[in-house]
């Protein structure tokens, strides 16, 4: 019989399962969404248990819409949205809170009074992050300290934390453990010796024994119960969502970068086993740990992207569904000086303004619903360009062209307006599901499904190829109205 990697893709707000074949082809997909949870005005969770069982579900419904059964599938690789963070019960798995979503703001106060404290450098040269509310690190702290009986279970042990990877892994498996790149958007991750922090982990109050024990993102991380699939199945690769596209877009070399368009928009340099410090706002990360040692990346992040065209239909009803919007920004010629800055969880790099607010400025009486529609399209490239300026500064080389993946991808208008204002060509996968097929690599190379980077480069083929058509005049001129923009974003607090 043939046989096949699962990919498990835990996003923000759905989850996908993927079978792949020996080419890097998927076979067949299922995908069901999960409900946002948004108990306060800046506050953003999840049902940890909706997330595997939904997970789970599409796991189950892809094997049963191709009638591949469990003994075909040689391993199973998971990606998952990072910094998101659950704390459940060591002896019941029961979670005691809400998964805490990267989004969520609800740490400001916090990550401000370790500002003021002049902890940032600190954090930044061990851990490679900035300190804000993105990060896995003080959302934990905030659950121990939201009741003092759960903080007294954790000194005791009684607790265990994960980032969403961790929690699958527990509930497939029963083991608690983490892979490299999932470690180091904890903040509480020494990126520099590869170990758990202690330092950091004092300062904010979260016992070393609740930490999940790390891997290489290639890994053996445990088989899962029987009675999940009938059989034993191993999980062999394990990455960070972004961690995983990079690593699926084939980006082995130094110097190679991706942007990915989801809920956020990601872009990521690999810089080798070269640790390079950002003066642009970006962070060091770890892109992934293998037999060969850390390999770190420079990344840059934007926090709202997909997610504005959701808030267009899902708040603001003014469409139906996102395949809608290519057409409608298309069929006018420009915005007519309209800009949305969706910084409706702050702003990400290189600005990492918690504060900032999303705003809508430039309307005019004229002003209707294809212009916020081409506006909310325009915001997701020019955040990304923003984000490739500051690579480019930082590596102090030209990014030549960019890989991009993610569902956006597909929208051709956005596509060419990102080759326009950056002014350099911007090329799609041929596979749509690039980070799912980045964690299909790393659990396949574990079993030897693939035998070496090398392999797996070769299978990498390009999609389409979007190239700039917008004169240098006009690209300075949007640009310095998308800065003003973000100027008036972070003014009004």
């Amino acid at each position: 019989m043939d046989s096949y990697i699962l990919a498990m893709d835990q996003g923000t707000t759905s989850c996908r399962s993927i079978l792949f074949d020996k080419t890097g082809n998927a076979i067949a997909s299922s995908h069901k969404e999960f409900k946002q949870l948004y108990p306060r005005p800046g506050w953003v969770e999840h049902n940890p248990v909706e997330i595997f069982d939904t997970q789970y579900y599409t796991a189950q419904d892809v094997l049963h819409k191709t009638n591949i059964c469990p003994e075909q599938i040689a391993s199973i690789g998971i990606t998952n949205q990072r910094e998101t963070v659950v704390v459940w019960e060591r002896d019941t798995g029961n979670p005691v809170y809400n998964a805490i979503v990267w989004q969520c703001r609800r740490t400001t106060q916090i990550c401000d009074n370790y500002k003021k404290d002049k902890l940032e450098p600190l954090f930044k040269e061990k851990t490679g992050l900035v300190i804000d509310p993105y990060f896995s690190g003080t959302k934990i702290k905030w659950i121990l300290d939201s009741d003092e009986r759960l903080r007294l279970k954790a000194r005791k042990g009684e607790l265990l934390f994960g980032t969403i990877d961790s929690w699958l892994i527990y509930n497939l498996t029963g083991l608690h453990f983490t892979d490299t790149s999932n470690a180091s958007r904890t903040q509480l991750y020494n990126i520099n010796t590869g170990v758990w922090d202690r330092e950091i982990m004092t300062i904010l109050g979260i016992p070393d024994t609740m930490v999940p024990l790390q891997r290489h993102s290639s890994a053996n991380f445990g088989k899962t119960k029987n009675d999940l699939f009938g059989r034993e199945i191993l999980v062999g690769g394990v990455a960070g969502d972004q961690q995983a596209a990079l690593f699926g877009q084939a980006c082995f070399e130094t110097g190679d970068s991706k942007n990915t368009y989801g809920t956020g928009c990601f872009a990521l340099v690999n810089t080798g086993h070269n640790k390079i410090e950002s003066k642009n706002g970006l962070l060091t990360t770890l892109a992934c740990e293998l037999d060969n040692g850390l390999v770190y990346a420079l990344e840059g992040s934007v926090f709202i992207a997909g997610a504005v065209i959701q808030w267009l239909r899902d708040e603001l009803k003014i469409i139906t569904n996102a395949s809608e919007t290519n057409d409608m920004a298309a069929s006018i010629q420009d915005t007519g000086g309209v800009y949305i800055v969706p910084a409706f969880a702050g702003l990400g790099a290189p600005y990492w303004d918690p504060s900032a607010r999303g705003i809508i400025v430039g309307l005019t009486r004229g002003s209707n619903r294809a212009h916020i529609v081409r506006a909310a399209l325009e915001s997701i490239a020019y955040q990304s360009a923003d984000l490739i300026h500051a690579l480019q500064e930082d590596s102090g080389k030209k990014i030549p062209e960019l890989k991009v993946d993610g569902g956006a991808t597909q929208n051709a208008f956005l596509m060419q307006f990102q080759a326009d204002i950056l002014g350099i060509p911007v090329v799609t996968s041929s596979t749509p599901d690039i980070t799912a097929l980045g964690a299909a690599y790393l659990a396949g190379l574990q079993v030897g499904f693939w035998n070496s980077t090398a392999d797996i480069k070769k299978q990498w083929k390009e999609g389409k190829r979007y190239m700039p058509q917008m004169n240098d005049s006009q690209r300075e001129t949007l640009i310095a109205g998308w800065k003003n923009a973000v100027a008036a974003a972070r003014e009004y607090k």
